[in-house]
């Protein structure tokens, strides 16, 4: 049945390294649109710059994100894990443009950062130095939130995201919105319990390009192959046992479907490519 509703745009602030963040935005934003806008009559729209900019020319590329896509947007959600991004003629860099000239339009920013480990030899050590001298100076301008996993993020942001949408006044349409003041709906989406051969065997599959995961037995022994790799170390009962449990894990928790070839052939779900990306291994 449709209706009428109000659209929010929600603008994903980031650098290039938190790709995975982003798509749990857009994630939980079409998740919040699924569970409330029909009651609220509220539809959020999650918005970046490489899905809803187009080529122009005659201004530094920030302007032109900024001129096209940013001032359009109700809300900010900007994300940081190791990198500030590029510079720009005035910020740090794009994203810390983005999230100051939103701010001072006098709209709401929600910013997180990330603690995850990381390894050394993979860090650029200025953009690190650059992200903490920006972290700092948030930290006398309001509040921010660390996570320290994909899943925790996940959580966070769901619950922040009714919390702003159900009590900030740039929501509020009305006076009939009122009892959705204090309304929070727990995530349908929760990262599940798995093995660590499972997280991985989920995590392979969401790399190989066909999202395929094959299961197959021959006289030599035991393969599960995605991505380009046989996943069991050895056939030695006790390793293969712990794959095809994994296997086992996948399929009953939704995120492999088997395509009919009598558990040889499956598939990596849309909700497996979800937990997927919050697995950091």
């Amino acid at each position: 049945m449709s209706y009428t509703a109000t659209t929010f745009n929600v603008m994903i602030a980031s650098p290039g390294d938190v790709a995975s963040e982003r798509a749990i935005v857009r994630d939980v934003v079409y998740e919040w649109n699924a569970v409330h806008s029909s009651s609220r009559k509220l539809v959020l729209l999650p918005i970046g710059w490489e899905t809803h900019a187009s080529p122009e020319m005659g201004a530094p590329a920030q302007a032109i994100i900024n001129k096209q896509v940013l001032v359009k947007c109700d809300l900010l959600v900007g994300v940081f894990w190791t990198r500030i991004g590029t510079p720009t003629e005035h910020h740090l860099s794009g994203t810390v443009e983005e999230i100051e000239e939103h701010i001072a339009a006098g709209k709401p920013a929600m910013l997180y950062f990330s603690s995850q480990p990381v390894a050394l030899d993979t860090v650029d050590i200025d953009q690190i130095q650059q992200l903490k001298k920006f972290r700092e100076s948030c930290q006398s301008r309001g509040l921010y939130e660390s996570y320290d996993s994909h899943g925790d993020f996940k959580e966070k942001f769901y619950r922040h995201l009714q919390l702003k949408v159900n009590d900030h006044p740039f929501f509020q349409l009305g006076d009939e919105d009122s009892q959705y003041g204090s309304e929070l709906v727990e995530s349908r989406t929760q990262l599940p319990q798995l093995s660590p051969e499972a997280r991985v065997l989920l995590k392979e599959a969401s790399q190989d390009s066909g999202g395929t995961i094959i299961h197959a037995r021959y006289i030599g022994g035991t393969a599960i192959q995605t991505n380009g790799k046989n996943l069991i170390p050895s056939n030695e009962r006790r390793e293969v046992a712990k794959w095809e449990d994994a296997l086992e894990q996948l399929s009953l928790n939704g995120l492999i479907v088997d395509r009919g070839f009598k558990g040889e052939v499956f598939e990596i779900t849309n909700i497996g490519y979800q937990v997927a990306d919050m697995i950091v291994l």
